[in-house]
């Protein structure tokens, strides 16, 4: 079972595309801890873990969380227990982190598989932000001004997919999954039991 991280700058499609990937059976979405307060559509445990600021720091002392940021005055974070199980339950987990965070995931599994998501030019980026309407023009340019800034690091993911098609997105990536899943060395204890019979 494989650990799955997808990011793309906003704008990207990149949640679309993770909503559209749970649909299959063999995926499971990595739920992130968080210190803001619940909404009344949400429920602990399935849109989030909440917690308080106090059980948040001690998870971070505790070495619990794969990677943790602060947003808008809250902490987010992603829980090592929740990932792990997951895996052992035998689903796929998806991550749907930005970049610092999917970097550091890679540190501690280097087995991790990065995505990539990117939208066919930068003007479609743009207009994909703009057609939203629910953001300032100064949100719009932080959030394009960091596109750039991720752009850059692409080299860092293993695979880039160009969402132009949604459809083709979603083939593109079960295609890399199945493949990931015939890479050699995860083939491992199949060879061994072969070779021990």
């Amino acid at each position: 079972m494989l650990r799955v991280v997808i990011s793309g700058p906003s704008g990207s499609g990149k949640g679309t595309i993770v909503q559209e990937l749970i649909k299959y059976k063999n995926y499971k979405l990595s739920i992130s801890a968080t210190t803001r307060a619940k909404r009344k559509t949400e429920e602990d445990g399935v849109h989030y873990f909440f917690k308080t600021i106090d059980e948040f720091k001690q998870m971070i002392e505790q070495d619990e969380l794969l990677e943790y940021t602060e947003f808008c005055g809250n902490f987010y974070g992603t829980p090592k227990s929740f990932v792990d199980k997951t895996i052992q339950d035998g689903f796929d987990i998806l991550l749907e982190i930005e970049v610092n965070g999917a970097l550091n995931i890679k540190e501690k599994y280097h087995d991790a598989i990065l995505i990539f998501i990117i939208p066919p030019t930068f003007t479609k980026l743009k207009d994909r932000l703009i057609q939203r309407n629910t953001e300032t023009t100064e949100v719009i340019n932080y959030r394009l001004t960091r596109a750039k800034e991720e752009l850059k690091l692409f080299k860092e993911y293993d695979y880039i997919i160009v969402n132009d098609d949604l459809d083709q997105a979603i083939k593109q990536i079960n295609t890399i999954v199945e493949s990931e899943k015939l890479r050699s060395f995860r083939q491992k204890e199949v060879i061994e039991k072969m070779l021990n019979n």
